[in-house]
């Protein structure tokens, strides 16, 4: 299947290779395709390096892009990344020369996984990408091959008309005890969403299910036996490090998830299903399956993992560093000129769970994300300005007789972690920002939600789209109700029976998102896993 991104125009191929033409190469070698490592009776210290967890990229912007890969031993990763042309072939004379990069040490420490943050790369340009690993004795890995393009160009004129783009988001991989079953394709949710081509993709959270057990075989609800691949790190909760690594690790097995992110960048988020369902700092667990129970000793040890095995850099101003840092998660990618992303952190900064009915605000973002966001929005100078909230901002999440959620089921004036929503949305509205689309996953269904000041008990803020989708390999449960303090209203919804497998497609859900090339249409279809559009809605910008 050619699952190659959308390619920019000829003039801003040649353009960007000119800019690469600088900077000296070599002849590339012949590329090895992507294989999984096959056993082997020789001596481990003589074996060639292999990718047993494939390639990807990450946070790719207009300028910038983190490699990822993970080898079977230690050593440095490299990567060479060559201008394509219009069909993906390598541009010829003066173009074909090559741009490599020397990335970090993969060692133990980081199980074996190692990053580049390749800076300084033209602005929309398509790159083949091949990376491999070097070992001590100096003998290179097999090669990991992918592709990715930059963002348009920012600024003015020309460059605007021409920065059409397409992503795609979704949320929950390998929940409920769905994992990898290879009688139906494995996560073929992850081929229905790199067929649709997109520039990017953002992982709306539960990128790992560390807190769901699976086993060799399941019931499912109709009846059908489930049959996983199995590791042993996936058979209980997850609790030390290496088992939150084995998570990872396990959804990287499935070949199209890893054919995916080799082509396909991504920017990930996390939510709570990386450490422990809804959890939230300071909390001790009442769980008889774990043996430890303080949720900030597996919250660091689930974060450290995702760390390691997401793309992501050093989210502070997006500096070099060897993408391993314990810096903040939250962090904004540059689209080019009609489109800014904003990832969030609803996670690291939460208060307790509670019933929601505080009169004080309740910490959701904290106040240094919450002031960053609101100075990044008014910053901005994109079209539209897409906001990741891995929570959504109206449904309703239970959690026993407290709230996981935002919203507390109280449909009057704003109320513990409702107060600093409103401050965020009395603020987009105060500075004229314009254009703020919010995208969710996390409830494990699809959806549509627009938010009036006229339905609402709380009236400070411009209307505005909220939309919801997942899960991609994981059971179905939902529809939610909604709280009303923000006057929402359900355009659209689709949910499965509670706890329906993955086997069918018909419930998984992804959306795709395509902005026109000079900014006046932002398009969502909401899309089952079988590829078929179940909702669009387009939206125009407010100038």
């Amino acid at each position: 299947m050619d699952i190659s991104p959308p390619r920019p125009d000829r003039r801003s191929l040649l353009k960007g290779a000119a800019a690469l033409s600088a900077l000296a190469a070599t002849t590339l070698a012949a590329p090895s395709a992507l294989a999984a490592p096959r056993p082997s009776a020789v001596p481990l210290a003589t074996r060639r390096l292999v990718l047993p967890s494939g390639i990807s990229t990450g946070d790719v912007s207009t300028n910038s892009a983190v490699l990822w890969s993970r080898a079977s031993g230690p050593g440095r990763l490299h990567a060479v990344l060559r201008a394509a042309d219009e069909q993906g072939n390598p541009l010829k004379g003066r173009f074909a020369r090559k741009v490599e990069f020397i990335g970090s040490q993969a060692h133990a420490g980081t199980d074996f996984t190692a990053k580049i943050h390749a800076r300084g790369l033209p602005a929309g340009t398509r790159f083949d990408l091949e990376l491999y690993f070097e070992d001590e004795a100096g003998r290179r890995s097999e090669r990991g091959n992918g592709s990715f393009t930059t963002a348009p160009a920012p600024g003015r004129g020309r460059n605007r008309e021409s920065a059409a783009q397409s992503f795609v988001w979704t949320a929950d991989t390998a929940g409920q005890g769905y994992g990898i079953n290879e009688e139906i394709g494995g996560m073929r949710g992850y081929a229905a969403m790199a067929a649709t081509k997109p520039d990017f993709f953002l992982h709306s959270g539960d990128t790992i299910y560390a807190d769901g057990p699976m086993s060799a075989e399941m019931t499912e609800p109709d009846g059908n036996i489930w049959r996983n691949v199995m590791t042993e790190e996936v058979s209980k909760v997850a609790e030390t490090l290496n088992e939150y690594r084995g998570r990872h690790r396990y959804n990287m097995m499935d070949a199209n998830l890893r054919t995916m992110y080799a082509h396909v960048p991504v920017i990930a988020q996390w939510d709570d299903h990386e450490t422990v369902n809804n959890w939230y700092p300071g909390e001790r667990i009442d769980d008889p399956r774990y043996t430890v129970r303080d949720v900030d000793t597996l919250a660091a040890r689930g974060r450290q993992a995702w760390q390691e095995y997401m793309p992501i850099a050093d989210a502070r101003a997006m500096r070099p560093g060897t993408g391993f840092e314990p810096a903040r998660i939250y962090r904004h990618v540059p689209r080019g000129p009609h489109l800014d992303v904003f990832a969030l952190d609803m996670r690291s900064h939460k208060g307790t769970n509670t019933a929601g009915l505080e009169t004080e605000p309740t910490s959701l973002l904290g106040e240094e994300q919450l002031a960053w966001l609101i100075r990044s929005l008014r910053a901005s100078e994109a079209t539209w300005k897409v906001i990741g909230n891995d929570l959504p901002l109206g449904l309703i999440v239970p959690d026993g007789k407290a709230q996981e959620s935002i919203s507390n089921a109280e449909h009057g004036a704003p109320l513990g972690r409702e107060l600093e929503l409103a401050r965020l949305l009395s603020a987009i509205k105060e500075h004229d920002i314009k254009n703020v689309v919010f995208l969710t996953g996390d409830v494990h269904y699809c959806a549509a939600h627009h938010y009036s000041p006229e339905r609402a008990a709380f009236s400070d803020f411009n209307e505005f789209w909220e939309f919801v989708a997942g899960p991609i390999n994981a059971g179905s449960f939902g529809p939610n109700a909604l709280d009303g303090t923000f006057g929402p209203r359900v355009d659209f919804q689709q949910a499965g029976t509670t706890m329906a497998s993955p086997r069918s497609g018909e419930h998984q859900y992804f959306g795709h998102v395509d902005v026109a090339g000079d900014g006046s249409a932002f398009t969502v279809k909401l899309i089952n896993a079988n590829g078929e559009v179940q909702y669009t809605r387009t939206l125009k910008p407010r100038r």
